[in-house]
């Protein structure tokens, strides 16, 4: 049956040797020289790119920065070398690759005003919460990276899986935010990169392995791999190094949206005698519950807002209702 499967998703006419992924994706096999210069030529132009879009919250740039950026390259090194067995040197390049994309985000950090708000950029403020479910699409990115490095006729779709999968631009994020003095946005990027290099190289390894390239060896390093247990339980640790981030960050994200759904509730009914205003949305944002309403008259007392809200939120969070014509009232804390 397995070969079956096998067959169907990579026939053999379409199959490519594993001399030909080597080639491709470890760096120590084939011209070394000539894979360095442009790895990091074309990394460090990505950066730039990325830093760019970041930092000009340009959705465009930063997909052209992703189409671009090497990264993946190395990190399906590590999967093919970790099926294989083999010290492909691809670990050394990631983790050298990845210091040099932060460094090049804490650069372009110090153009910003020191009062800027790094959340009002949604480039940024997009990479620095992630969730299970960004796990879970960089899960099936990296299946398909793999069976798209694996075959030789759908090389087309790689553009796809480098804009799918998110290197570059979450280590140029956590650059910035560092350089800015941001240290849990920072861990936040962070952790999104580790996600999703858990995910290609998880996905690569699967495929690899269910493909039979595990049991073929090529390149210069051949029986000189470590053991696969070791591969394993590294991959097992890494797994919960991620997983448990995402899930306790997927968990308060859904407590977040509880309480804005019921704190929108409440607003609206707090509105209800104020005619023509309406409650527009409801966010937190630096541990402070926004309010925003559309009101073309006089808001009522905002202590009937927070008491109404007693028991509906957690107490002690800070509430703001943000007016129409630029009008902001601090209604106070919760169960205060």
């Amino acid at each position: 049956m397995l070969s079956g499967v096998r067959a169907r998703v990579l026939p053999t006419a379409q199959r490519r040797s594993p001399d030909e992924l080597a080639r491709d994706l470890a760096p120590a096999y084939g011209d070394t020289a000539a894979k360095a210069s442009a790895f990091w030529t074309i990394l460090t132009l990505s950066s730039v790119i990325a830093a760019g879009g970041v930092l000009t919250d340009s959705t465009a740039t930063v997909i052209g920065a992703m189409i671009i950026a090497p990264l993946s390259t190395p990190i399906m090194g590590i999967a093919l070398g970790s099926v294989q067995r083999l010290r492909t040197g691809a670990l050394r390049v990631v983790v050298f690759a990845c210091l040099l994309v932060i460094a090049v985000g804490a650069l372009f950090s110090l153009v910003l005003p020191a009062d800027f708000n790094l959340l009002s950029d949604s480039q940024i403020a997009s990479r620095t919460s992630p969730g299970l479910m960004d796990l879970a699409a960089a899960l099936a990115t990296g299946f398909a990276g793999a069976v798209a490095l694996a075959r030789r006729d759908v090389a087309a779709v790689l553009p796809g899986v480098a804009i799918a999968i998110s290197l570059v631009p979450p280590l140029v994020v956590a650059g910035v935010c560092l350089g800015h003095l941001a240290g849990w946005l920072a861990l936040g990027a962070l952790v999104l990169f580790v996600s999703n290099l858990f995910a290609l190289v998880f996905g690569g390894m699967v495929v690899f392995a269910a493909l039979g390239y595990g049991t073929e060896v090529a390149g210069p390093a051949a029986g000189t791999g470590r053991p696969t247990r070791r591969t394993y339980v590294g991959m097992a640790l890494l797994f919960a190094v991620v997983f448990v981030p995402l899930s306790a960050n997927t968990a308060l994200t859904l407590l977040l949206n509880a309480w804005t759904g019921r704190a929108k509730d409440v607003a609206q009914h707090w509105l209800a005698d104020a005619p023509g205003s309406s409650v527009t949305r409801v966010d937190a944002a630096s541990r402070t519950l926004h309010i925003h309403v559309r009101s073309p008259g006089e808001l009522p007392p905002v202590a009937r807002l927070l008491d109404a809200l007693e028991g509906r939120i957690p107490d002690g969070i800070p509430v703001v209702v943000d007016a129409t014509r630029g009008r902001r009232v601090d209604a106070g804390r919760t169960g205060g």
